[in-house]
């Protein structure tokens, strides 16, 4: 049984990370947060610490280590632009980590990780779900099989947000990297994964509800859109009383994986328990990408 320690407990993601510790049969030794609306520890872990005030979590993990108790593992799951010093605590205290993505805003910030992560002799592992679901597993699979370099993509995500969004983190681009890093980084993570390295990055509409552009991959060209308002979503979709619509186009058929998004972080968790995680180098090129976008001015 390895020891938890779980950064952002009230977050929207945070339950994924819980259950998947929980039913990986391991341990919640604290959690922290800085609103107190965690409830939902009671559900997986009631006899857990919490913690709304850092100074008081540093001096609960010194006084873990000096009784000898291990800490094996940080979860991350608190806003973007915190994630890069949570990183330095938990390898401070030589744990591992998890860490949802982007698990930085910017690519330097990965170089200077390498090298803390190097001197603890702890591993850095994020959270790039998609890599595990077994459809698009399939679909690497078949890309690797074909052999080919001009693949034409259409990647279409809307996923609506009220006006919460713009008054939280998530609407600060210096807090959350901005919309392409919110609720894109991870499909740019997957076609890089599939596809290759970005060549070129384009970026044709930057606003608050919908950003589209371009990137030039090694087997493919890809058009893109995201989008967090309702009129981006399609008729059909918005009939059918859906918040959330996804769309990937391969050579103009349809790929199809709507479904089986439900236990991706406990497999993420079981792959990273047994030293298969992915890694700092892992999450380079989706990082580096959004990091191009949020540089471009229109």
């Amino acid at each position: 049984m390895k020891n938890f320690i779980l950064m952002g407990a009230g977050g929207y993601i945070a339950p994924r990370h819980l259950e998947a510790i929980k039913d990986s049969g391991n341990n919640l030794l604290a959690a922290y947060d800085p609103n107190d609306s965690v409830g939902i520890l009671d559900r997986f872990f009631p006899k857990c610490q919490f913690f709304n005030d850092l100074k008081k979590l540093e001096l609960f993990l010194t006084s873990t280590q000096q009784k000898k108790t291990s800490i094996d593992y940080f979860s991350i799951c608190s806003p973007n632009y915190l994630h890069f010093e949570q990183i330095q605590m938990a390898l401070k205290y030589k744990a591992n980590v998890i860490c949802e993505k982007p698990l930085v805003l910017h690519e330097k910030d990965l170089d200077e990780l390498q090298l803390l992560e190097k001197q603890s002799g702890k591993k850095v592992n994020v959270v790039l779900q998609l890599r595990v679901h077994p459809a698009i597993i399939d679909l690497k699979k078949r890309i690797e099989a074909e052999n080919k370099n001009d693949y034409k993509v259409e990647l279409d995500y809307v996923s609506l947000r009220g006006p919460w969004y713009h008054e939280s983190w998530k609407g600060n681009v210096k807090k959350s990297g901005g919309l392409s890093t919110n609720i894109g980084v991870h499909f740019f993570d997957m076609l890089t994964w599939i596809f290759g390295k970005s060549e070129k990055v384009v970026l044709y509409k930057k606003a608050a509800e919908a950003e589209e552009g371009y990137l030039h991959l090694n087997k493919a060209q890809v058009n893109w859109k995201l989008a967090i308002s309702e009129e981006y979503l399609p008729a059909a979709v918005a009939k059918q009383g859906k918040t959330t619509f996804r769309s990937i186009k391969i050579d103009g058929v349809e790929f199809e994986f709507s479904e089986g998004f439900a236990d991706l972080h406990k497999a993420v968790y079981k792959n990273i328990l047994q030293g298969d995680g992915y890694g700092l180098q892992d999450a380079r090129a989706g990082i580096a990408i959004v990091e191009k976008l949020r540089e471009i001015s229109l």
